[in-house]
């Protein structure tokens, strides 16, 4: 959401996404799939959010609220959010997009039936959400772990006393939540007119500076002091000789368990209500996990443990009938992890990117594939395609020059070449980048795993999104059998 183009810095909820919409469905689409929407956190990374639940107050469409006077256009004009039309700047945003709201807040009335409703209907997270910024704001945005204790610990008469002197700031932490949910819901309502489902994606842990932690520290592997005594993270590879220590708690899924995972049975009802598909980012971690001491200054010390395994999947699909699922399966597999995704019956992912290993065959390769996948190009963690035939190793761009038929050198041919492939695999969904759509180069990719600073700052152009754009992947998408021709006038 957040690359989309608008006049004030970030991509938004606004005029620009629905004409998003009606350049995917003139384009035949059928799908649009967005990263996290929550509030960008620990390196404005969109999976390190204060909320598990709660949406970023940066996508919230400020035209908008000034079309229903809750801003007037000179104080949107008077906000700076960054001169760069091509990429995000996080920082503008963080100094000037909260104050900006705040007025819009200020203006909405805290008895209008529709807000009250609001909070009633999610009151179990937003509460909680709304004093945890609050706090945060009064703290200098620290984390919460530097907090007074009293605080930090949810000492009842501290927070009680927070409350009552906080109830602007509450107020406004929910206002924020409130208008970005009601302009996100008349987009869902204008994507599901045209045709168009959304894929949203939820991270599998929380961050260690989260509304959830502090509320729910007892869901996690932490010390009283609500430290965590062991971390996320990834083994040693050839990518990564020291692993990737990702910092975020562990679940105690033995206490999980014991009240049927009732937080994750919130956690996905609400993201099932939000978006029409849900893709879980590290589905593997179901099945187990990579647990660092924390302290470690890398991932070497690390070890698997077991997660919660079909017994989680059962809960959720009993208790959230109907939720349609993607498994983000990527990484390294293993067979009890293969089995988890046959029993679950979940679709999981297939990266053109990672078939073309000239040391050995790939389950990423077209011809391996089984119906019930998703087949990407490449996703937000890759570079584009556009790049990877620069930046991978020859071998494998010449194993991939002779497995897609592609002759020439230019980034357009072999970016099609691989889009050609995708499409014409037999994965029931085909999710193409739009980067690898506009064949753009390493300057496009949206983040380089294990790096913090300088990710998820791309933007694409309006004036990219042609009419002539969205017929080239109509035809793409009717010559491969994934859209129908349109209607003939």
């Amino acid at each position: 959401m957040s690359s989309l183009p608008s006049r004030h810095g970030i991509g938004s909820l606004g005029k620009e996404a629905y004409q998003f919409i009606d350049f995917l469905k003139d384009a035949g689409q059928h799908y649009w799939q967005i990263l996290p929407v929550g509030p960008t956190g620990c390196g404005d990374s969109p999976y390190q959010s204060f909320s598990a639940f709660a949406a970023n107050p940066y996508l919230i469409d400020l035209d908008l609220l000034a079309e229903d006077g809750l801003l007037t256009e000179q104080e949107i004009s008077a906000a700076r959010f960054g001169d760069d039309p091509e990429f995000v700047d996080y920082g503008a945003l963080y100094e000037n997009r909260v104050p900006l709201l705040g007025h819009a807040a200020g203006r909405l009335n805290p008895t209008d039936a529709r807000f009250l409703a609001f909070c009633k209907r999610n009151a179990d997270w937003l509460d909680d959400y709304a004093l945890f910024m609050a706090l945060k704001a009064e703290n200098g945005m620290v984390s919460f772990h530097d907090w007074p204790e009293p605080l930090r610990l949810r000492v009842r008469d501290e927070i009680e006393e927070a409350e009552s002197h906080l109830g602007g700031q509450i107020h406004l932490w929910k206002a924020i939540q409130y208008l970005f949910f009601t302009q996100w819901g008349a987009l869902t309502n204008y994507a599901h007119q045209n045709g168009i489902e959304l894929i949203g994606d939820i991270p599998i842990y929380v961050s260690p500076d989260s509304s959830d932690l502090w509320t729910h520290p007892e869901l996690f592997q932490v010390d009283e002091a609500l430290n965590p005594t062991e971390v996320s993270g990834c083994p040693p590879d050839a990518f990564a000789p020291t692993g990737q220590l990702w910092g975020n708690p562990l679940y105690d899924w033995d206490r999980l368990e014991r009240d049927g995972y009732a937080w994750w049975v919130r956690r996905l009802s609400f993201a099932a209500r939000v978006y029409d598909v849900v893709r879980i980012d590290h589905f593997r971690g179901f099945e187990s996990y990579y647990a660092v001491p924390a302290g470690d200054r890398d991932a070497t010390g690390g070890r698997w443990r077991k997660g919660p395994g079909i017994r989680f999947v059962n809960v959720m699909k009993e208790k959230i009938p109907g939720i349609r699922i993607i498994a983000e399966d990527l990484g390294f597999l293993t067979d009890d992890v293969r089995l988890l995704l046959r029993e679950s019956g979940f679709p999981g992912m297939k990266v053109l990117q990672f078939a073309f290993d000239s040391r050995e065959k790939s389950d990423y390769l077209p011809y391996q594939y089984g119906r019930n996948c998703v087949v990407y190009t490449g996703t937000h963690d890759n570079t584009t395609t556009a790049d990877w035939q620069h930046s991978a190793p020859p071998r494998d761009v010449e194993y991939a020059r002779r497995y897609l038929n592609v002759r020439g050198k230019g980034e357009t041919e072999f970016t099609y070449g691989m889009i050609r492939a995708a499409l014409g695999s037999v994965a029931d969904t085909c999710v193409i980048p739009m980067q690898d759509y506009l064949c753009l180069g390493a300057g496009a990719r949206m983040n380089i795993p294990g790096t913090v600073g300088g990710n998820w700052r791309w933007r694409v152009q309006k004036e990219a999104l042609t009419p002539q754009l969205a017929e080239q992947i109509r035809s793409l998408s009717v010559l491969f059998g994934r859209a129908k021709e349109p209607a003939s006038t």
